[in-house]
């Protein structure tokens, strides 16, 4: 997010908040000089219960959903090229490196240009980028103040939607921040698919934030955002082994995402002591038809309403080192049907998941990290107890922090 010299919205708490900076912020560069920058993403993750069946009752996950392996692994490392191509338009582009039980992968996260000059407060970004919808969702996963994503984010979002797309984002020249913006995608990712079905543009969103200071010591921000998906033939596994619980959902998704952040910092410092409190509220609906293509192949009209929200609290208490507590909760509505076949057990399992978590982390400087965490999982109707211990290392230039 470009700041505006016009909106009172930019103030210091905007930058040194996180103890590293977003992968998707923009830096001054040219194209002789781009800025390259790595992160390095490792934990170790230990179960109390068998992560194979991990699932969120009354939900559709995405294919290949569930929980991190166990024991030692490397996160997504991330490798990131950003600069400016001229006085106009800025490129970046991020992928991923992940290599899970010994088998890597490389997947890319963003590739996308955007515009430097446009008058009136106007820019329009192309290429595939994450959505800005809801306050999480923009901000890539080693910026996040815990090691995993809400229970929301992963049954809604897969954890964060990123697609192929186009967007436009207007900042009012107010003294209180404004900003809006409209995305048209392709449509090929959770929970959207296949958008080559939808002529190429499965998905739409659009989004409005406002924010502004309190103080010298205080700033807020609020958000609305909306996102109609196109999901044709949009595969779900439950997270367990496609050969027992395999579906395809086809039909339409619409979430709706309110977000709430507040961050304060002692005498407007940061680096001193700091606290922010963030919360998110998603609602989803989803018309279309289930088919269960094992062990019985049936096809069930499927309308199911679902909701989830996660509050978090994140305090410095002195230089370095942060803790963190966060709950989070989901709950589902469905109404799934066909006369004498009995209906997929997860869409109408009647278990509301929900899950607490407490970190503290340690940050010799803004460029490293390392995290414990501990989630009392309740996403199951046995509770899960999940330690993961955590590693981040920055390497090379990086732009300022989003709010």
């Amino acid at each position: 997010m470009r700041l505006d010299k016009r909106a009172a919205f930019a103030v210091p708490l905007l930058i040194g908040m996180t103890p590293l900076a977003s992968g998707q912020a923009q830096v001054s560069s040219n194209a002789f000089n781009p800025a390259i920058s790595l992160i390095l993403n490792g934990r170790y993750t230990s179960y109390s219960l068998d992560p194979a069946g991990y699932r969120l009752p009354g939900f559709l996950l995405a294919e290949e959903a569930g929980l991190p392996s166990e024991g030692l692994s490397l996160d997504e490392t991330e490798l990131a090229i950003s600069a400016n191509v001229d006085d106009k338009f800025y490129g970046s582009i991020s992928a991923s490196i992940e290599q899970t039980n010994g088998e890597t992968s490389v997947d890319l996260e963003e590739a996308f240009f955007e515009t430097l000059a446009l008058p009136k407060g106007f820019k329009i970004k192309a290429g595939r980028f994450l959505s800005d919808i809801g306050y999480l969702n923009p901000i890539h996963a080693h910026a996040w103040d815990f090691a995993d994503a809400p229970l929301a984010y992963v049954a809604m979002l897969d954890g964060g939607y990123a697609d192929t797309g186009v967007q436009a984002r207007f900042v009012a020249p107010t003294t209180l921040f404004f900003e809006a913006g409209a995305e048209l995608f392709s449509g090929d990712t959770f929970p959207a698919a296949n958008g080559a079905d939808s002529s190429g543009t499965g998905a739409w969103a659009a989004f409005a934030h406002i924010g502004g200071d309190v103080g010298s010591t205080s700033s807020w921000r609020a958000g609305l955002s909306y996102q109609e998906a196109d999901a044709n033939g949009r595969v779900s596994s439950f997270g367990v082994d496609p050969d027992v619980s395999t579906t395809v959902f086809t039909g339409s998704s619409e979430l709706t995402i309110a977000d709430f952040v507040w961050k304060w910092a002692k005498n407007g410092n940061p680096r001193d002591r700091y606290y922010v409190v963030q919360v998110e509220y998603l609602h989803r609906k989803e018309d279309g038809a289930v088919e269960l293509t094992l062990p019985v192949p049936a096809v069930f009209d499927y309308a199911g309403t679902q909701s989830g929200f996660y509050v978090q609290g994140v305090y410095q208490f002195k230089p370095r080192w942060r803790a963190g507590l966060r709950y989070d909760r989901l709950d589902a509505s469905n109404a799934v049907g066909l006369s004498g076949v009995a209906a997929p057990i997860t869409l109408l399992d009647d278990h509301t998941p929900s899950r607490a978590s407490t970190m503290v982390d340690f940050s010799n400087s803004e460029f490293s990290r390392f995290r414990m965490q501990y989630n009392r999982d309740d996403s199951r109707r046995q509770t899960d107890d999940q330690i993961i211990l955590q590693y981040t290392m920055s390497l090379g230039a990086h732009g300022a922090h989003r709010f």
